[in-house]
């Protein structure tokens, strides 16, 4: 499923040539994210390395990975939904696997996120594999 609504939005990004658009659709994801619980907005959530506040935190089932995520910028909970595309649904031993950087670069998004975006997006894929990793070992 996850691969399915990855390709989905590469498709919507190849129809919108301007990335002007493709960065309102990415806000437009991040305003349908689902929320997250409040309660969930600990510091042991909260990604370092970012220059909004965002927090991350990851569900595993029956094998299976998945987050919720949030942050107080919308482009960043766009980011946040497109890695949540990336990664949900994934079977959790190929989540440490998961080259995010294609997956960003396919997009484009490489080319157009300032570094402190740029930064902040790779500090989420750390924490997305740091804790799919350390579940693994458990």
């Amino acid at each position: 499923m996850a691969q399915q609504e990855f390709d989905e939005i590469a498709e919507t990004f190849e129809f919108l040539d301007d990335w002007e658009d493709r960065y309102r659709h990415v806000i437009e994801m991040g305003r349908d994210l689902a929320p997250m619980d409040e309660a969930l907005k600990v510091p042991a959530n909260k990604v370092n390395g970012c220059a909004s506040q965002v927090w991350l935190f990851p569900r595993i089932e029956d094998g299976r990975f998945d987050f919720y995520g949030d942050s107080d910028a919308m482009i960043v909970r766009g980011l946040i939904a497109v890695l949540h595309a990336l990664y949900a649904g994934r079977p959790l031993a190929e989540v440490p696997g998961i080259d995010a950087g294609a997956a960003l670069k396919q997009l484009g998004l490489d080319e157009h996120l300032s570094s402190q975006r740029s930064n902040g997006v790779r500090a989420m894929v750390e924490r997305i594999r740091l804790v799919s990793a350390q579940a693994l070992e458990n």
